[in-house]
């Protein structure tokens, strides 16, 4: 397949939320007093505030990335004024269109990503986008996916008793939790070698990963806030896996320090490719 015709295969995901919404503050209200407002839940403001400048966005992607097949629009249910929803390129994905009922009305981000294999005339392979990662310059599909398979990285960093935020670093935790129930630290280093020891890598992330070699068992690993290259056969991989542990964070309405996030989709892309026996790093 050229590069030309695989770029037409990738879709974008973009999640956004209208925190001022006073129809979308009423439902988030009746959901936390139903709840009691457990002291489990993070419903910082800072997590559905819109800096009314997502036409920046939509405006990097007309010029940077022409090439993506979808936008894929997902939203509770409201859009930004000036919008184009008839945009021939644009989906706009509503809450109920793919969150199963059991799971809503949810504020979670997490609910809302487990999910994204579900949104109808997704393509296999798509870029997930939050609403503050903007396109400032040119990108090619190989950016993101090479033979097929999403273009990563891989970086250890502890977990931190960071007791300001009661909740990212219990899911830091439990992220790292999931990771080693299937994989061996030392195992995995020494089979993929050169996705923890790429040459293109910034020099924190050697260090990083040469510090951990001191440690026989995953204290962690960083993660970057920025565009995920991801595959629906991840997701429907994970749910296989592990569908009760899944199906409980989906129950959490608002972010809750028993949560795993995403970045295990990220971490399952590279346990396939590596039962491929490709790897392909940034």
């Amino acid at each position: 397949m050229r590069k030309a015709d695989e770029g037409q295969n990738i879709d974008f995901v973009i999640t956004w939320v209208d925190g001022n919404d006073p129809e979308w503050q009423r439902e988030k209200k009746a959901r936390l007093g139903h709840m009691g407002i457990p002291a489990s839940v993070d419903d910082r403001k800072e997590r559905y505030r819109d800096w009314d400048n997502l036409q920046y966005w939509f405006r990097g992607v007309e010029k940077y990335a022409p090439w993506v097949r979808k936008i894929h629009f997902v939203t509770w249910g409201h859009h930004p004024k000036g919008l184009n929803t008839e945009h021939t390129k644009l989906n706009i994905v509503r809450h109920e269109d793919f969150i199963p009922e059991k799971f809503r009305p949810t504020f979670n981000s997490h609910t809302i990503e487990w999910n994204f294999h579900r949104i109808p005339g997704l393509a296999e392979k798509f870029v997930y986008f939050n609403d503050d990662v903007f396109l400032l310059r040119s990108v090619k599909p190989e950016n993101f996916f090479k033979n097929g398979k999403p273009v990563d990285m891989l970086a250890l960093q502890p977990d931190v008793a960071n007791v300001d935020n009661q909740t990212m670093p219990y899911i830091y935790l439990n992220n790292t939790m999931l990771l080693a129930k299937y994989f061996d630290k030392r195992t995995n280093i020494k089979k993929q070698s050169g996705a923890y020891f790429h040459i293109g890598y910034p020099p924190m992330y050697f260090l990083y990963n040469m510090l951990e070699l001191a440690f026989p068992r995953f204290t962690g690993f960083y993660t970057v806030h920025g565009s995920a290259p991801l595959m629906k056969k991840t997701y429907q991989t994970m749910w296989n896996l592990e569908p009760e542990l899944l199906t409980e964070v989906c129950s959490h309405p608002f972010r809750h320090k028993e949560d795993v996030n995403t970045v295990q989709a990220h971490i399952f892309t590279r346990r396939q490719r590596l039962e491929e026996g490709i790897t392909e790093s940034r």
